[in-house]
């Protein structure tokens, strides 16, 4: 009886960056080092002292790695917070800080990975209203969420109005000495570090071509001092078994596709 070989499968190099969760005590001072490197690539007035100082006050991040060096290029911080408010109790998922190396702009592991800690935290806490609730610096994180939420707050269209009370509660909560009731911004004082005014200019074009943009600068004009506008996005449970339809339908984003030209052409 001849035997015959199996022929092995090469192992598949990975071709995309992925992302993990991780929670803040399996973050290495390394990887935290790696981190605070991106981040001030795009931020002013800041340090390593005042980044890791910030960073002690959430329980994780999603880290998004090269495909094959496996070091970090993006991150997204993350704190859960939960409060009852209304007779009803609450969790919440707070973004902090979220930095995605240029070259990597356009690329899903962020989101993905999201989606699958959002689907944790959604069977972990059934019975609660759950939202994510994230800070604007810059219109790109406010995209995140417009782009892809099925009922979020501010809303270009004026919708769901009747998350402004819940948005307006968190922010007094665990922000109270930087919440403005007038302007609905959070303003952290001249030692906050705004995004580097390269990064994600805001331009008439910009505005002319996209409402959700134009939306955002005229509700947080003053973006560029680091003004930061609060947003909140519904994770119901239909919108958690729509989320991920949403995610994998969507075609290649601008994003990526100026991503791509700047690997073409050695960088940006």
């Amino acid at each position: 009886m001849k035997l015959v070989k199996a022929k092995m499968k090469k192992p598949q190099v990975k071709q995309e960056p992925f992302g993990k969760y991780l929670e803040r005590r399996k973050i290495s001072m390394q990887q935290l080092q790696e981190m605070y490197a991106i981040y001030a690539q795009y931020y002013d007035n800041t340090n390593f002292p005042l980044f890791l100082d910030d960073f002690s006050n959430k329980h994780g991040a999603i880290l998004i790695f090269h495909p094959k060096t496996e070091q970090i290029v993006g991150f997204s911080t993350m704190a859960i917070h939960q409060f009852e408010f209304g007779h009803q109790r609450y969790t919440f998922l707070f973004s902090g800080d979220t930095v995605v190396k240029r070259e990597f702009w356009g690329n899903r592991a962020l989101q993905a990975t999201f989606v699958k800690l959002v689907m944790r935290l959604r069977f972990q806490y059934p019975r609660d209203e759950f939202y994510w609730l994230l800070i604007s610096k810059g219109y790109k994180t406010y995209l995140l969420m417009a782009n892809n939420y099925y009922v979020y707050y501010p809303n270009v269209e004026g919708k769901h109005q009747q998350l402004a009370p819940v948005l307006e509660y968190y922010c007094k909560k665990f922000f109270p000495k930087y919440y403005n009731e007038m302007s609905h911004l959070l303003n952290f004082g001249e030692d906050y570090q705004p995004l580097k005014g390269e990064v994600a200019p805001i331009t008439a074009k910009m505005r002319l071509d996209n409402p959700k943009i134009d939306y955002f600068a005229k509700m947080n004009p003053t973006w560029e001092q680091g003004t930061e506008l609060p947003c909140i996005g519904y994770l119901g449970w239909g919108d958690i078994m729509r989320y991920p339809l949403r995610f994998f339908s969507k075609p290649i984003s601008k994003g990526k596709l100026e991503a791509r030209l700047c690997n073409k052409q050695g960088g940006c």
